[in-house]
């Protein structure tokens, strides 16, 4: 059979899929699953492919009363969960469950298909139901059953933010009965608004993502990237950063994007010379920014919408600007470290052929399809996005064929058929398991979510926040910008997007707003702010997953990759003082346009001073110039930019000329 020259470059570096699954199960919890294999294999697939077709008829179809369609699907995942997740990391024994699992999931699951059974008597009680020992102990049950699976596929993490909440809530005067009742019975806890959307959206928009996975389009945005960037210089790391914003479009978790993507693109980039450590972070800051990259966002921007009330193809078009500034701020420092180390790009001739990447367009039909049913506005995201499943599957059938058709021997006769790809539709079942499998951890997490919410609601505790860092700050909105920054940055660590955007929505942007921060730009500052906690040392996830990869120092990685996302940490800035970034308050085209460009240029004096090249090595005080240039041009302001502006084309003329100088006077 003919091997394709260009794939056969790209994937000789690449790791067995053994290291790339250990990696998961290391940094992954929700790649630590129980063995089944058999019969049970095939009932718990049928049963996570049903509850995925039941999570889109629910979305679309039913409207029956609220608590009974939000405790049944809880109670699902439950069920599921302890069917997928054991109660701890190692080697587990095929098709084997202890009894106090068993038990676990059927009193927890239980727990909530009781709440949905007897909805109609929690809502006649209201608060009476404080006296009823058999509703406190079941709701009590049902809060514990979700910490336990919590614990087993999200981590320990956000169960000790949730849990210094409760302690706290019980230290300030609230019972234990009330605390139950908050939790499990209303609107206020578990089933508030982060479970709630995970009904309406998040759920099939994650279905969505599986069957677009499995129509083969994160191979085709790798080779795209690879034909696109692979060619020029430090071409394996600008690979990495363009496929990570690419598949960054349809994912969802910072870590599987940086294990996925970076099994091909860590390897090419440690063969071309670049440093372990550098080359981890560079993927690992591409694929945490495929977590702001829409229409998905990592499945926050449903969440942003439900919160500030902006419909969600609104807050798609305002996450655009930002995540373009953020993957070029990447791109700008890789190519630096490029030309600083004399990176050479990848032959041409081991590239993808265009020819060959026109021929499989389609593969990007779903998302097309996608972006433009939400744009129109006609359809319920639900609606849309259960389209986009049919035209994914559609695609997915193409996909399938097209080799029967195309694959042939070096001699152009049609390959033994014992070679040929099979024609099943069993991958349509896989991609509904999968899609199930992968929305557990996003739902318990928002799950504890919603606790950390009622705990902030029923104490005040946000007002408590707001009144500290409003006088820590004495009002001023660039001090308590950075109090609010470090306070997600520390919430963030080593919890989910989802969870994370739930917890500081209701924590830190309620304080941005008070303060005079547009709404809708505080909600993106903070969830910014909480994405990059996972590259951010000490709990960077996303970076240790990249060093397991290239066999690098973990914390080096999460400072390098710290280093490379240095627009994170700076866009959220621009867009909070000045909001026209998002779109917001525009009085026209040409604000929009100097915001972008000065920011741009800030982004690139910044990554130079921390880079410490520009043509040459740079000294510590052209470093400190730089970056005081770039910091002028991120601050809003025509005079901070003119100033930055001027500075920063004095330096680059100077180090310019004293390269050229350097040059004449060695000839």
């Amino acid at each position: 059979m003919k091997e394709n020259k260009d794939k056969e470059y790209i994937d000789e570096s690449v790791g067995t899929m053994a290291d790339v699954e250990a990696v998961m199960k290391k940094y992954d919890r929700e790649s630590n699953v129980r063995i089944w294999e058999g019969l049970p294999r095939t009932i718990i697939h049928y049963l996570m492919a049903a509850f995925a077709i039941y999570c889109i008829i629910d979305a679309i179809f039913l409207t029956t009363l609220q608590e009974v369609r939000y405790s049944v699907f809880m109670g699902m995942i439950v069920l599921l969960g302890f069917l997928t997740f054991p109660v701890k990391k190692g080697v587990e024994r095929v098709n084997h469950m202890p009894w106090y699992d068993i038990i676990i999931m059927v009193v927890g699951a239980g727990a909530y298909f009781f709440y949905a059974a007897n909805a109609m008597t929690v809502i006649r009680m209201s608060a009476r139901i404080m006296a009823d020992p058999l509703f406190m102990v079941v709701g009590a049950v049902g809060i514990l059953a979700l910490v336990e699976l919590c614990r087993r596929c999200v981590g320990l993490p956000i169960l000790c933010v949730a849990g210094a909440l409760v302690i706290y809530t019980l230290a300030s005067g609230i019972g234990v009965t009330q605390l139950i009742r908050t939790l499990f019975y209303t609107a206020n806890g578990i089933f508030s608004t982060p479970v709630g959307v995970c009904v309406k959206y998040i759920v099939i928009f994650i279905i969505f993502g599986a069957f677009l996975e499995r129509t083969g389009v994160a191979d085709f945005f790798i080779r795209f990237a690879n034909t696109a960037v692979g060619r020029f210089t430090g071409g394996p790391a600008k690979v990495a950063v363009v496929a990570s914003a690419l598949e960054g479009m349809a994912s969802g978790s910072s870590v599987a994007n940086t294990v996925g993507s970076g099994s091909i693109t860590i390897p090419m980039m440690k063969k071309m010379g670049y440093r372990p450590e550098f080359a981890a972070a560079v993927e690992a800051a591409a694929s945490t920014g495929g977590q702001i990259m829409p229409p998905i966002m990592g499945a926050a921007a449903f969440l942003m919408a439900e919160f500030t009330g902006i419909p969600y193809g609104q807050i798609a078009v305002m996450a655009i600007l930002p995540a373009v500034l953020y993957f070029t701020g990447i791109f700008i420092a890789v190519h630096l470290e490029a030309k600083r180390s004399g990176m050479q790009g990848i032959p041409r001739e081991h590239l993808p052929k265009v020819k060959d990447l026109l021929k499989e367009l389609y593969l990007l039909l779903p998302l097309i399809a996608l972006i433009y049913l939400v744009g129109t506005n006609t359809f319920t995201m639900a609606y849309s996005a259960t389209l986009s499943i049919l035209v994914a599957m559609v695609v997915g059938v193409i996909h399938n064929i097209v080799p029967h058709f195309t694959a042939t021997t070096d001699g152009g006769e049609e390959e033994e058929a014992g070679q040929k790809p099979a024609l099943s539709f069993r991958w349509i079942l896989d991609a509904f398991e999968n899609g199930a499998r992968s929305s557990i951890t996003v739902v318990v997490a928002c799950g504890i979510a919603g606790i950390i919410s009622g705990c902030i609601t029923v104490t005040g505790l946000a007002s408590i926040l707001l009144g500290a860092i409003v006088s820590l700050s004495h009002g001023i909105v660039m001090i308590a910008l950075v109090l609010t920054m470090l306070c997600c940055i520390v919430l963030g660590m080593g919890v989910p997007t989802t969870a994370n955007y739930c917890i500081m929505a209701g924590v830190c942007a309620p304080i941005l707003i008070a303060l005079g921060v547009e709404p809708v730009a505080a909600h993106f500052f903070v969830f910014y702010f909480g994405i990059v906690a996972d590259i951010t040392p000490p709990v960077a996830l996303a970076a240790y997953a990249g060093s397991a990869i290239a066999k690098s120092d973990p914390m080096r990685t999460g400072l390098v990759a710290t280093k490379l996302a240095i627009a994170a940490f700076v866009v959220p800035y621009v867009f909070a003082l000045n909001p026209a970034m998002l779109f917001v308050n525009v009085t026209s085209v040409f604000e929009v346009c100097q915001i972008c460009v000065t920011a741009l240029l800030g982004i690139f004096g910044i990554a130079a001073a921390l880079n410490g090249y520009l043509g040459r090595p740079l000294s510590i005080l052209t470093r400190i110039i730089l970056a005081a240039a770039g910091l002028c041009m991120v601050v809003p302001g025509t005079i901070t930019d003119m100033i930055g502006l001027v500075v920063l084309v004095l330096v680059v003329v100077y180090e310019y000329g004293m390269k050229r100088k350097s040059q004449i006077a060695k000839a």
